[in-house]
């Protein structure tokens, strides 16, 4: 079997980024938690709405950074080496940010 370069791998993440990636995630699932809490003891809708609305920002965050990643590496990667690899990553970035803006 041969090894993999970080440069050739899917889902090429940041070191630094994949440490924060991982402590917004966990901080998401408290939330998420709290948010079933929440439902399971009758809270008070608006307060309910309040705390959905956190761990919905904090997951666009999560993508945010996840898309930055991926156009700092796989983006610029294709349009270094040109040709139709580039051209499909560039449709491929198109259609995650249409997908993350919820566009279509």
């Amino acid at each position: 079997m041969t090894d993999v370069s970080a440069d050739e791998r899917h889902g090429y993440i940041k070191e630094g980024d994949k440490e924060k990636l991982k402590m917004r995630l966990k901080r998401i699932e408290g939330q998420v938690r709290g948010v079933q809490r929440m439902i399971e003891e009758e809270a008070y809708c608006v307060d309910v709405i309040t705390q959905i609305s956190s761990y919905m920002a904090a997951s666009e965050k999560v993508a945010s950074l996840v898309l930055k990643d991926h156009m700092d590496h796989c983006v610029k990667a294709a349009l270094r080496d040109g040709g139709e690899q580039a051209d499909a990553k560039m449709e491929e970035l198109k259609e995650a940010i249409d997908r993350f803006l919820k566009l279509d």
